[in-house]
């Protein structure tokens, strides 16, 4: 089980939906949030932002404890988090059920240098998260995918990762994840070169044909 299983945020029950109420709670570093589940009403609540983003920083996959003012403890998942002017300004969680499955977007963790990164290659990322579904207990906080032994040329899918026990991709398997590719401008050196070595080898035969005339002068 993941730690952040075991993280518990504290939220206030909120009333007041004006909109002089949500600027003064946003001034006194509160979050305004709603949230909301299959097997529960919507609640109007309020979060601090400094431990939000604590919270956040976990991963998006972790259920952690909402306890709410009154006593009521929900495990929640943080669904959707909205910025405005660099401050956190809405947050959505969801509530979470520990025997049904959920699906969320899961962040893809590239590791490794690509062999082909050292014979000039690039390597271009394609895919950054993934939607996957599974029991909370058995999501993982991210994909992690290997490019150690991608060369020039090579394709990765993800077909070939292995993914954890459990969870159910809701991305087709021929997804492509990353590539090494040829940069371009190694491309237009290497015509530049072929071309070059064509002009090369008709330098002898315009010498030859013009020794030729000398001759018959």
């Amino acid at each position: 089980m993941s730690s952040g299983h075991n993280v518990t945020l504290q939220a206030e029950k909120r009333t007041d939906l004006t909109r002089s109420a949500l600027r003064q709670l946003r001034q006194s570093g509160r979050v305004p949030g709603v949230i909301y589940g299959s097997q529960i009403e919507s609640q109007q609540l309020s979060v601090d932002e400094k431990e939000l983003l604590k919270v956040a920083r976990t991963g998006r996959t972790e259920f952690f404890q909402l306890k709410l003012e009154g006593g009521e403890t929900l495990p929640a998942l943080i669904k959707d988090i909205q910025k405005a002017k660099g401050q956190v300004a809405h947050v959505d969680f969801q509530h979470v059920s520990r025997n049904k499955p959920i699906r969320v977007s899961i962040p893809v963790h590239y590791h490794g240098t690509a062999t082909g990164t050292k014979e000039g290659g690039i390597l271009q990322t394609l895919i950054t998260e993934l939607e996957v579904e599974g029991l909370p207990d058995d999501l993982p906080t991210g994909i992690e995918v290997d490019v150690t032994n991608l060369g020039v040329g090579d394709k990765l899918t993800l077909a070939e990762v292995s993914m954890p026990q459990g969870i159910t991709l809701h991305v087709p398997e021929d997804t492509l994840l990353a590539s090494i590719v040829v940069p371009r401008g190694a491309d237009v050196d290497e015509e530049a070169e072929t071309e070059g070595g064509a002009e090369g080898e008709a330098a002898p035969e315009a010498a030859s044909e013009e020794a030729a005339e000398e001759a018959g002068a």
